[in-house]
């Protein structure tokens, strides 16, 4: 690519007042070009496959498709693409999320213009960004003990999934198409391993613990 080429930009973000500030943004710059923009993730990911774009902007909470799904399908379906997440959200597992999707760079919605642009430049050329609260995000991350995974099987999985939704055992019997009896075997199963007195507290458990979804 020839140097004089500007970076050209996806501003993905379902808020239109922030597509607008970012198309400001871009316009100061003489290397980056403004592309398109897309109000959700689906939109990211078409206009993505209609023209080249160098790097997208990634909001990472929008309805539908989130911003770290929307990657990860982005990076498969326009691997040249690269993703910078910008959000206002600096949760663990957002930023391992993202990352791991395949985002380059993540930042926060307060980053200078400057800082924003430097970014997009670095990611263009392969090189990371991360915000200090995401590079602090990551450290609590690697240095967190390891969740336990209480050893259930796929089936316990399937059965504590569907607790999770409300079904009792009649009722899980007849989604999974075994016996009652069955049932009844996985649910005390789960409830020893989990280490529960009861169902409320299995669920809840399994909620927190975000073991199986």
């Amino acid at each position: 690519m020839s140097n004089t080429q500007p970076i050209r930009v996806l501003i993905v973000d379902d808020h239109a007042v922030v597509r607008s500030g970012l198309a400001a943004f871009l316009l100061a710059h003489d290397d980056l070009e403004l592309v398109a923009e897309a109000g959700s993730g689906a939109d990211a990911l078409r206009l993505c496959r209609e023209q080249p774009v160098d790097v997208a902007l990634m909001d990472l909470m929008m309805p539908e498709m989130n911003g770290v799904e929307a990657t990860r399908l982005l990076r498969q379906q326009c691997p040249h693409t690269q993703v910078v997440a910008l959000t206002s959200f600096r949760e663990d597992d957002l930023v391992q999320g993202v990352l791991q999707a395949g985002a380059i760079s993540y930042l926060l919605k307060n980053v200078s213009a400057a800082e924003l642009a430097d970014a997009i430049r670095a990611a263009h050329a392969g090189r990371p960004t991360l915000s200090p609260e995401a590079t602090q995000a990551l450290i609590h991350v690697a240095t967190q003990p390891a969740a336990p995974t209480y050893d259930l099987t796929s089936r316990e999985k399937e059965v504590l999934a569907l607790m999770i939704d409300g079904l009792n055992n009649p009722q899980i019997a007849e989604e999974l198409v075994v016996s009652r009896s069955t049932v009844k075997f996985h649910v005390s199963s789960i409830l020893s391993k989990l280490g529960a007195g009861s169902r409320t507290e299995a669920v809840a458990l399994a909620v927190q613990q975000n073991l199986v979804r």
